[in-house]
């Protein structure tokens, strides 16, 4: 247990996950970027000594990258087994994050696992892998990034339990900072109030708001030394906008908040 990921818990998350393992039920986590979807499955498989297959999905992701494909080695015709394939042989947690990036043909796949047959069909090889035990699905996604033409169907949604995940409080996310970084209390607090006040600007002039990863990098940064504004403008304002307007205005918040 000494070498689990450091995670910060919400509330119930992490008795939820480990009911959903025990019963073999797939699991769907719906949340923002950056608010610890992905390091509460490294955390979750390590406290189960889990194997943990990560696939980050994307546009040009197919189910075939899932599932495997021929190649041709040495003159000679071999299949090779794709990450999802893998985790139903060998065991452990296959994690999808942002799963709706993905083609619409990964779906497909996913449906004969995430319910209660729990199979992994291989048309081209003829393979019908029955999932071990041992085996969880785990998808993620931001509902905030959801639109007509990538939202996850309804069909498709409910074979999952479901966990929403959104920032954590002002408390916890101290807690975190000082749990990932070793800061002081005080630099959190001023690195959160920065965040908040970010936060408050969503749908105005931020299509992205402050996320607790970038928190992380800001004060990894001035636990090395950085000076606190530059860290902050560096791993906060440069990274969230592109606008001259709107990143004079963070900088005066972080300027107010560090007393310059």
């Amino acid at each position: 247990m000494e070498n689990l990921p450091f995670y910060q818990s919400h509330g119930s998350e992490i008795e939820l996950f480990e009911r959903a393992w025990r019963n073999n039920l797939p699991l769907l986590i719906k949340g923002p970027t950056g608010c610890g979807k992905t390091r509460f499955v490294a955390h979750m498989a390590a406290k189960l000594c889990l194997p943990l297959h990560t696939v980050a999905c994307h546009d040009d992701l197919t189910a075939v990258d899932l599932v495997g494909r021929h190649l041709i080695v040495d003159g000679q015709t071999v299949w090779s087994d794709g990450p999802l394939t893998r985790a139903v042989r060998e065991g452990g947690i296959c994690y999808l994050d942002e799963v709706v990036e993905a083609r619409k043909d990964t779906t497909v796949v996913l449906h004969p696992l995430a319910d209660d047959r729990r199979i992994l069909p291989i048309d081209r090889t003829g393979e019908i892998l029955a999932a071990p035990p041992s085996f969880m699905l785990v998808v993620s996604y931001n509902p905030g990034y959801q639109n007509f033409l990538k939202g996850m169907k309804p069909s498709t949604r409910q074979r999952f339990i479901s966990l929403a995940f959104d920032f954590p409080s002002a408390t916890q996310e101290v807690a975190i900072l000082i749990g990932e970084t070793g800061i002081d209390e005080m630099l959190a607090k001023r690195l959160v109030s920065i965040a908040n006040a970010f936060r408050a600007l969503k749908d105005h002039d931020l299509e992205e708001v402050a996320s607790t990863r970038l928190l992380v990098y800001a004060a990894m940064l001035i636990k090395d030394g950085c000076e606190p504004t530059l860290a902050c403008r560096a791993a906060l304002v440069e990274t969230l906008t592109d606008d001259p307007e709107t990143a004079v205005a963070l900088r005066e918040v972080i300027d107010a908040t560090f007393g310059l």
